[in-house]
């Protein structure tokens, strides 16, 4: 079942460049891909590049906790070099 979720990454000093550069490039793309429908996600960058937040839609919630918290083990050495922490929330529809 698909999810909405939030993700925000509080990135090191100096590190956007190149956590993006690896969320972006083929290997990060096929990790994502295993966990989330990455067609569908919504990104945005801090102002002063320190933090990015990703709006997801999960397809398997307990592999995006394990990325998200840096337990991937194709992703692990770039999360412990760039990321700082990251928060996950669940996000549901406001009817209005």
């Amino acid at each position: 079942m698909e999810k909405e979720m939030l993700a925000i990454a509080k990135l090191k000093p100096g590190k956007f460049e190149k956590f993006m550069g690896f969320m972006q490039s083929d290997e990060g793309m096929a990790v994502r891909k295993t966990i989330a429908h990455v067609e569908k996600t919504v990104p945005a960058i801090g102002p002063d590049k320190s933090y990015v937040m990703f709006k997801v839609s999960v397809h398997n919630e307990e592999e995006m906790k394990k990325f998200a918290s840096g337990n991937n083990p194709i992703a692990k050495p770039i999360f412990d070099e760039c990321v700082e922490v990251v928060q996950m929330y669940e996000l549901s529809k406001v009817n209005l």
